[in-house]
């Protein structure tokens, strides 16, 4: 693997009486030195006390100087990285914890910040110490950063509820298929970041969607980079233990104001990364153990009390059910505006470039179009002048209701708008109400499980251990499904209904369970 270059300082090379790095000099020194050793000036200017090159910093909390070279500063200030200034990182999150604003664009740049990071770590400890470091490990080292500069790039508002719908759209209009790092890599083949990265790097599109998209890589005959240094960099970006997990973790928490994804210490675990000895993937060595298992239980309960909680999950559930009401195409809004090309509904994918602030306002006016008052009262509830989130009135997991959860858990979302609407009319029916069928919803995990938490570990006799293998705490949320215990099966719906229910029947939890495992049996899988 010649994944990891071993990058010098050397005082005598061509920089060494520059005060700046120009263009040409950054994509030059990328491709290696007369001696055959691969620079990168950004992993050069880390440290900028001690670095040849000069490069600008931006600070992002928390207390975080991110260094910056030319070429790095164009990506960031072109307009597809400016955009996610205006995107929310954690969306509706922020209507239970008000601190939680923070942009898509710091969490990019603390991911970008890490993989230096790493970059610095892992020197010396691949197989670039016994095999020549040439110009390969260069490029997959560009890649690696241009990958994680972008890697969200993607976004638009929302998206992770969006996403969980899966093919919830049977007139998808290119929602069902789109996924964010598809729409990246359309960045990459036109437009600023595409001038950015043929003027500024020597990695190109393929080998930098190999390490964002690994699984595409024998698809990708243009890509330069070894399937080892593709798979091994998407493991440091996307993994059990990664440098993704280890920004939005802290800066989550942080900004959320909960210690939850604080309590581990992440020098310690970057300290500890190294290259897999048998397989192109990233592992770590035992001093990083107990740090591993504090940040993958960290994690567990950020998930529990933060991405989780029950009000986030009731005002996710909310979203979720307006966009797919309004996709139908009896929906279809009486302004063209708001309407597809196709006239069948709102048109998601002709939405996915605006801003958090306009994409509600598109959603606002398609509601107020429809002229449905279920429609109306979901969208205002989330983005009205006043906060009006529906109430759970029971939830299950394996512990407290395993026969709902196993019957509801990670079924296709048009299944559950089916079940809500039955069970809505059941409520309706025994509690003498009127409520609209789209106020009553069931929210359950959805098909893609979270990422696996055993990483491999490293002992000092070089034999390579699961996490679980060697932490009681990692084997227990390795062997009982993760998702299983912090996503929970919900039922939420207006206040009025909780308290006509607990009048009526004491038990409400044995009684909403009845019901929907009773509706769940009525339709065809």
């Amino acid at each position: 693997m010649a994944a990891v270059s071993s990058p010098t300082n050397d005082s005598s090379g061509p920089n060494s009486t520059s005060h700046s790095t120009t263009k040409s000099t950054e994509k030059a020194e990328s491709t290696g030195n007369p001696s055959g050793e691969a620079q990168l000036p950004e992993v050069l200017g880390w440290d900028s006390t001690g670095s040849t090159y000069r490069v600008s910093h931006v600070r992002i909390p928390p207390a975080m100087d991110v260094p910056m070279t030319d070429r790095v500063r164009r990506i960031v200030d072109s307009p597809a990285m400016r955009r996610l200034a205006s995107i929310s990182q954690l969306g509706l999150v922020s209507l239970v914890y008000p601190g939680a604003t923070h942009s898509r664009l710091e969490h990019s740049l603390g991911v970008y910040a890490n993989a230096l990071a790493v970059l610095r770590q892992l020197t010396g400890s691949i197989d670039v110490i016994r095999n020549p470091v040439s110009k390969e490990a260069s490029l997959a080292q560009q890649a690696f950063l241009v990958a994680a500069l972008l890697h969200d790039a993607g976004h638009w508002p929302f998206c992770h509820p969006i996403e969980d719908m899966g093919a919830a759209f049977p007139h998808d209009g290119g929602i069902k298929t789109m996924k964010h790092e598809d729409r990246v890599e359309s960045m990459l083949r036109s437009g600023p970041l595409s001038d950015c990265l043929a003027e500024d790097w020597d990695c190109g599109v393929d080998d930098v969607m190999a390490i964002l998209r690994p699984k595409t890589y024998p698809d990708r005959p243009k890509c330069r980079l070894s399937e080892s240094d593709a798979s091994f960099f998407a493991s440091c970006l996307s993994g059990p233990i990664d440098i993704d997990k280890l920004d939005y973790l802290q800066r989550d928490s942080l900004h959320a104001g909960v210690p939850y994804g604080r309590n581990f210490d992440p020098d310690r675990i970057v300290a500890a990364f190294r290259a897999h000895p048998t397989k192109p993937k990233l592992a770590i060595i035992e001093k990083g153990r107990t740090a591993a298992e504090m940040m993958v239980f960290g994690r567990y309960v950020m998930f529990s009390e933060v991405y989780w909680h029950h009000a986030v999950r009731a005002a996710t559930a909310m979203l979720q059910r307006a966009i797919y009401e309004l996709h139908q195409p009896s929906r279809q809004s009486s302004r063209p505006s708001q309407a597809s090309g196709s006239g069948q509904g709102i048109d998601l994918a002709a939405w996915a470039d605006e801003s958090d602030a306009k994409w509600i306002e598109r959603l606002q006016d398609s509601a107020q179009a429809s002229g449905d008052v279920g429609i109306q009262t979901l969208v205002d509830g989330l983005f009205g002048p006043q906060r009006r989130l529906l109430k759970r009135i029971a939830q299950f997991n394996v512990e407290s209701g395993d026969p709902v959860h196993q019957r509801l858990a990670r079924r296709p979302y048009q299944w559950l708008v089916q079940c809500s609407l039955r069970l809505a009319e059941r409520v309706n029916r025994e509690l003498d109400l009127n409520v609209p069928a789209e106020l009553i919803l069931v929210d359950a995990p959805p098909a893609k499980l979270e990422v696996d938490i055993n990483i491999d570990v490293i002992n000092r006799s070089n034999k390579v251990l699961t996490l679980g293998d060697v932490s009681p705490v990692a084997s227990v949320l390795a062997n009982r499904q993760f998702d299983n215990h912090v996503k929970r099966v919900r039922v939420f719906a207006p206040a009025e209904v909780r308290t006509v229910l607990g009048e009526r029947f004491p038990d409400s939890d044995s009684t909403i369970e009845q019901w929907l495992l009773e509706v769940a049996d009525e339709l065809v899988d």
